[in-house]
Parts: structure tokens; sequence; C-alpha cells
């Protein structure tokens, strides 16, 4: 794709790196075969092909975002599934990160939508707050068909019927293999998650305490800056993001670190990306080893080695989370783990589409977001599981919003297959 940038515009780091991306572009249209909102709706200008055009022409001339290219922009879910798909390696992911920036900077969105994206930001990041949150939703809970804004709605939707206990295996901390030390390794324990499901990192332990690593729970770490980051508000995001690499760099400093392991997905697609976050300026060594070091639970695993199990007769639908699929390209190790365990593993149809929960984007974009998990639950029951698996928990609670089926973290249940616990979704059916 040609571009127009001058001299003055290619000087911004920002610009530069947007351009490289445009040209990289040769509109051959492959990205909107997989793109879940060209899909929906149909529109040309909701596929990464077509908010590449909108995106250019709004940098090129570095006029303000307008109405019609933040509704567009806002509309992409950020799945990447363009970027599998791209046969000319378009790394529409900064792009659109850019994008999102500019837009916070110049355009100013109706009251509601600054609200609502305020306390989104000001919420989930800090699960205290969320929690509270959460509590207090439950109460409006029953009021939620009186309330006109569809995103409210949504948001009262998605509040789980337990908030469970806050765990403190969550708190700062260091625990200890069982045997033999193979590794020292961080775990990065989230925000949201935090809050809504403690089971996951309590497996997480577990299972690598079992496997001969020492885990730990760095001081000062907290949310990863992805919330934030895909809503443009890049000065939070960052500073998430700073606050992280000061935590994991002082484990590195101290006894050093085989790896931070993240059983968040989107969590994990963000921290690989710090290098790129923090590419110049004082804290770009240090990003870079915390990229380096970054990894999810399941290719951890895979470098450990699962024992072989037992046939568990039990048949487990694996949910491909979009950041873990498309945003980190882990496609085959959660699957060939449960295999190894005893799992019977099926897949459903076009695993490669968004279950439409994207962070925020179900609160946000709630209608779009509805159809995506219809779509989704669908192709999962269809294959008549007796457990849905998935390795990010916005999945896990848009997908367990509209199925009957159990939903439970990938590591949930290699933790029960090789000692753990039974998963809890398990033992309420």
């Amino acid at each position: 794709m040609q571009t127009n940038f001058t001299a003055d515009q290619l000087a911004i780091p920002a610009l530069a790196r947007s351009n490289e991306i445009l040209r990289s572009c040769v509109h051959c249209g492959f990205c909107t075969a997989t793109c879940p909102t060209y899909q929906v709706l149909g529109d040309e200008l909701d596929s990464p092909r077509g908010r590449i055009y909108l995106i250019k022409e709004m940098l090129e001339t570095g006029r303000a975002a307008d109405a019609r290219t933040v509704k567009h922009i806002d509309r992409c879910l950020s799945c990447l599934s363009c970027m599998t798909t791209c046969p000319s390696g378009v790394h529409y992911m900064h792009l659109v990160d850019h994008a999102r920036a500019h837009i916070e900077a110049t355009y100013k969105r109706p009251f509601t939508d600054r609200a609502m994206r305020f306390v989104l930001a000001k919420v989930l990041p800090y699960p205290m707050r969320f929690r509270v949150a959460l509590l207090l939703a439950k109460i409006g809970r029953p009021f939620a068909r009186l309330i006109p804004d569809a995103r409210v709605q949504a948001m009262l939707d998605m509040v789980p019927k337990r908030v469970p206990p806050v765990s403190r295996n969550d708190d700062p901390q260091s625990f200890a293999p069982l045997g033999a030390r193979k590794m020292r390794v961080a775990l990065m324990t989230g925000c949201a998650q935090k809050a809504l499901n403690t089971d996951i990192n309590d497996a997480t332990i577990r299972l690598l305490q079992r496997m001969g690593c020492e885990v730990v729970v760095p001081r000062g770490m907290g949310c990863c800056g992805a919330l934030t980051h895909h809503m443009g508000r890049e000065d939070e995001a960052h500073g998430f993001a700073a606050a992280n690499i000061r935590a994991f760099m002082a484990e590195v400093e101290s006894d050093g670190l085989d790896a931070i392991v993240i059983n968040t997905s989107g969590c994990g697609t963000t921290v690989k990306d710090y290098g790129h976050m923090f590419r110049s300026g004082a804290e770009a060594e240090a990003a870079r080893q915390v990229s380096a070091l970054a990894c999810d639970i399941s290719e951890l695993l895979v470098r450990i080695g699962l024992p072989q199990g037992e046939a568990k007769g039990l048949r487990v639908a694996y949910h491909a989370a979009c950041s873990l699929q498309h945003g980190q390209q882990i496609k085959s190790a959660p699957k060939d783990l449960l295999k190894r365990v005893g799992f019977e593993v099926v897949e459903p149809a076009d695993a490669h589409l968004c279950c439409g929960s994207a962070g925020t984007y179900n609160l946000l974009q709630p209608e779009i977001s509805k159809e995506l998990k219809a779509r989704k639950v669908r192709t999962l029951e269809a294959k008549a599981p007796d457990v849905i698996s998935a390795g990010n928990i916005g999945c896990m609670m848009q997908i367990g919003s509209g199925t009957g089926v159990p939903v439970v973290h990938t590591v949930e249940l290699l933790d029960w297959a090789t000692g753990g616990p039974k998963p809890r979704a398990l033992t309420e059916v």
C-alpha cells in the first residue's frame, strides 16, 4: 500500500511504525474471510482491510478522528484473526493500537461513552474495586431490563452468581516446589481474574509445584495494562506495564527467573508486547527481558513435560482464545496437554472465530458480542462435550453465560488429572 507521510511525521516513532505496517498491506482481502465483525455485519469498513484504509487516511492527514472512523474502529474486537490469515504479515495489532490512542487523544465521545469507559478503566484493573462493583451489581441485576442502555444491561448480565472469597495465594509470596527444584518462575496473577475466579491461580500454583517449580508471586505486580491499552488510554496502560516490569525485574535480579507464567492469554499477548511498548527509553532493555521470559502456562508445561495419564472418560471441547491462537500463535499445546493426561479433546467448527468477549468488548458492543457468543456456543454444544475448556477468563465468562455445559480453565483440568482437586464447575453440576 502506498503511503504519503511527511518526513516530519516519520520522525515520530509511532507514525513510522504505522507507516511500515500500512506499506506491508497489499489489499488482498484475505483478512475479510476470517474477520468476525465482517461476517456479522457485512460492511467492508468493519473488516481489517476497511479499517486499515480508515486508519491510513486519519493518520496521514493528521486530522482528529471523526465519528465514522471511531464507530468502525470501536467495532474491532482486536481478535487478531486477520494477522493469522494475512499472507503479507501485516501487524494489524500495532496499527489498531495506534489508531485507538489517536482516537482517545483527538476525539470527544458522547458523555455516556466517556462515563462508561472511565468506570471500566477505574474498576476492572483493580481487583478489590471490581469485587465491590460485582457485589453491588448483583443487587441491581434483577432490574437490568428496566435500564435503557444495552451496555449497562450487558454489564449486569455478566455478573457471576458467585463472587469467590479472596485467595491468599494471590498475595506476594513464594511457593516451594514439591521435590527438587527444576526452575523458578513468577506467576502473573491478573486483575479481573482474581475477582471472578480464584481457582485458576490456585490450580496453576499446585500444578507447577508438583512439576518441580518454585512459584513466586512478585510484590508490586498488578494489571498487565491490556484493558486500558485497548481503550486507547496509553498513559494508564504504560503505567501498569512499567510497574510490572519493575516487579518482575526485581525477581530476576534477586534469585533469577526461568519464566514469567501467565494463565490469562489476553494478559500474555500484552506482556509479550512490552518490548515493543517500551522500545525506546530507559525501560527498553528491562521490557525486552520481561517479554522474552513471558510464556503461557501451556507453553511452560510443554517444556516441563506432564506425565502420561489414563483415559478419563471425559469429553472436553477446547475453545481456542483469540489472544492465544492469534495473538501468541499457540495452537496445539493446550490440546496436546489435555490429550496427554487422558482427556478426549474435540474442537468446534470455525474454531478461529472470536466468542465476542475480547476484554471489554462484550460490555461496549453488546449486540455484536451476543451474536458472536451465540455462534460460538452453538458450535461448542454441537460437539456434545462434558466440559468446555479455555485458557482465558474473559472467554470463560462469555461462553459460560450462554451455555449449561461447565466451563473451566485448561489448567484446572490438568491440575485435576495430575493429582489436584476436581474443578469446582464439575463438582457443582
